[in-house]
């Protein structure tokens, strides 16, 4: 049986070999580190503390050495301190040391064993000398002064330093040993780390090549053939059928070739059968596939279906031919209709628009009562819900801006509504106080529209803000129905708030009262009154409204400037902001300056 070499084998292969690769390095690299850190361990904890330790007893050594010879020439009480420090060196310092030497001295080799040994003999039999010699003889002032006693201890303590030149070149030559130890040990790691470097760089420069080498072997075996299949698939999914055709393979590529093919064949004879029946030739042979062949077998039911259909609909666009005539006539005659019906409708509106204009103050009544201001005033539609109202009495001044349900024809009909009221409660009345004329008017559009009464359902009212102005004495008197009042004084916005409920509408039985402010005006005020249109306004790069807080900072920034030109700025934010979009509620806003 011939073995097939399969893409999961050859890349089982060139992965097995990377991975073989790996656990050397891996091995190599485990060993080195393991006999890297016995040695350092070694070197720290063996052979650079014993070197320390040996280096402490050599010094100790020299103390004692220079205790001994101070004991001896200097006169000094037994209570002397370096007779108290030779002491404790002798019974408590190298007691210590020695045993820490014996400590590290069991890893040591039997001769450096030895030789610490020999070393320890030599100075416990010096420190005898010092004690039984030296140290007992010369006790007290008195055996100072005794020349026999000094005599019999001058000997001993002359011999001492040819014990003290013998030990300290024994202790020289173990010191060097354990130095040399710990520099071996030191080169022997180095030595295992450059053969791990010089195996680690060989092992990488192996699994480069050999990466490189199984890379290209992969892509001429395997991704090569895949983007072939690729780009013959994305052709077919375009609709192209490609004339390339890829060679036979002994593994899963040959095989999806194989069957990639076939179906490149097959397609082209479908598509040409498709051709056929688009033509109008629906007696055209096709062979499926196969008996599985459901395309096939669909294009066979096509073909018939789309013979009979073709009568069918030869048939059928005849009679739609008819009733399409038929119904372009009624269209057309609809359309004129409705032409003239639109025409009526506008011609109207313009008319109620011009009725609207001659209620609303003329400009020349606007600059004699209330000069040094501005109205900017743009309806939605052609007709407003909002108006303006200006009057005088009593020699003050009286000024609105009207804000009624609803805009269109709608908001126009109770702009009339309002107009009138408003005019009937000033003239019938004897008082000029902006809250008893709101009063008046909240009553009179209560009845007017049928408002408290059970049977109506009526909602209609009026938001407002009415000013009553004294220009001799700058006294303001404010009432108002949801919309406030802003006087900018000395680049401060001062606001005051209306009343929260409206004109026209009530809530339980009790009739509720307006609030009248009375406001003392100074010289460079600027007063304003307007509807909610101008900060209801959808605009901006989000298509948010361009709210309250916005029109106030708007007013603070233009309130300095002519009056004419705060009207043109306004007018010019607003249709910015609003940009495309269309135009949400009728805009009005009155401003003064004082």
């Amino acid at each position: 049986m011939k073995l097939r070499f399969t893409i999961g084998r050859k890349i089982g292969l060139g992965f097995g070999i990377i991975l073989f690769l790996f656990i050397v390095a891996s091995l190599l690299t485990n060993v080195t580190l393991t006999d890297s850190r016995q040695k350092t361990d070694q070197v720290t904890e063996i052979y650079n503390p014993s070197v320390s330790s040996l280096k402490e007893l050599n010094y100790l050594l020299i103390q004692s050495k220079l205790f001994i010879t101070t004991w001896f020439y200097v006169q000094t009480g037994d209570e002397a301190h370096d007779k108290k420090k030779l002491r404790t060196l002798i019974g408590e310092d190298y007691p210590q040391l020695k045993d820490k030497i014996k400590k590290y001295s069991i890893h040591w080799n039997n001769n450096e064993q030895k030789s610490i040994d020999s070393i320890f003999v030599l100075v416990e039999q010096m420190f005898k000398s010092y004690q039984d010699d030296v140290m007992t003889q010369l006790n007290s002032f008195d055996t100072y002064n005794d020349a026999s006693i000094k005599f019999l201890a001058q000997i001993p303590f002359e011999e001492l330093e040819t014990k003290f030149k013998v030990i300290n070149s024994k202790l020289s030559l173990l010191i060097d040993k354990q130095n040399s130890n710990a520099f071996d040990n030191s080169n022997e790691m180095l030595h295992s780390f450059s053969f791990l470097q010089k195996i680690v760089i060989w092992l990488g420069i192996i699994l480069v090549f050999g990466g490189i080498l199984i890379a290209v072997f992969t892509v001429r075996s395997i991704v090569r053939p895949i983007h072939q299949l690729k780009k013959i698939l994305l052709m077919m999914g375009k609709g192209v059928l490609p004339q390339e055709r890829i060679k036979d393979r002994n593994d899963e590529i040959g095989e999806m070739s194989i069957a990639l093919n076939g179906l490149v064949d097959g397609m082209a004879r479908t598509t040409e059968f498709a051709r056929e029946i688009g033509a109008g030739n629906f007696i055209s042979h096709y062979q499926p596939l196969s008996n599985e062949d459901t395309l096939g077998a669909a294009l066979l039911k096509m073909r018939e279906d789309l013979r009979e259909n073709e009568r069918v609909l030869e048939a059928k666009v005849i009679e739609r031919t008819e009733q399409v005539v038929r119904q372009k006539e009624e269209i057309e005659t609809q359309n004129q209709e409705l032409e003239v019906l639109y025409k009526h409708v506008t011609d109207s509106i313009k008319y109620a628009k011009r009725i609207q204009e001659a209620i609303l103050p003329p400009d020349s009544l606007m600059k004699r009562l209330l000069p040094n201001s501005f109205v900017l005033y743009k309806p939605k539609d052609i007709v407003s819900g909002d108006f303006y109202w200006i009057d005088e009495k009593d020699g003050k001044t009286m000024f609105a801006a009207v804000d009624c349900t609803g805009h269109g024809v709608p908001g126009a009909f109770m702009s009339i509504v309002g107009y009138n009221l408003l005019k009937h409660v000033v003239n019938n009345n004897n008082f000029t106080k902006p809250s008893l004329i709101l009063d008046g008017l909240n009553d009179g559009v209560s009845e007017t529209l049928h408002h408290g009464h059970e049977e109506s359902q009526a909602k209609d009212g009026m938001d407002l803000s009415l000013c009553t102005i004294d220009f001799k004495t700058l006294e303001l008197q404010y009432a108002g129905a949801y919309n406030p009042l802003y006087i900018i004084r000395q680049g401060e916005l001062l606001q005051t708030k209306a009343d929260k409920f409206p004109i026209g509408l009530f809530v339980g039985k009790e009739r509720k009262k307006f609030t009248n402010h009375v406001i003392q005006l100074q010289k460079g005020d600027c007063v304003y009154i307007f509807s909610d249109g101008y900060a209801d306004q959808f605009g901006g790069v989000s298509g948010k409204k361009f709210m309250a807080k916005h029109f106030r900072d708007l007013l603070l920034n233009v309130h300095q400037n002519p009056i004419n030109n705060q009207k043109e700025i306004l007018n010019n934010t607003i249709e910015e902001w609003r940009g495309h979009l269309d135009q949400v509620d009728d805009i009005l806003v009155i401003g003064m300056k004082i």
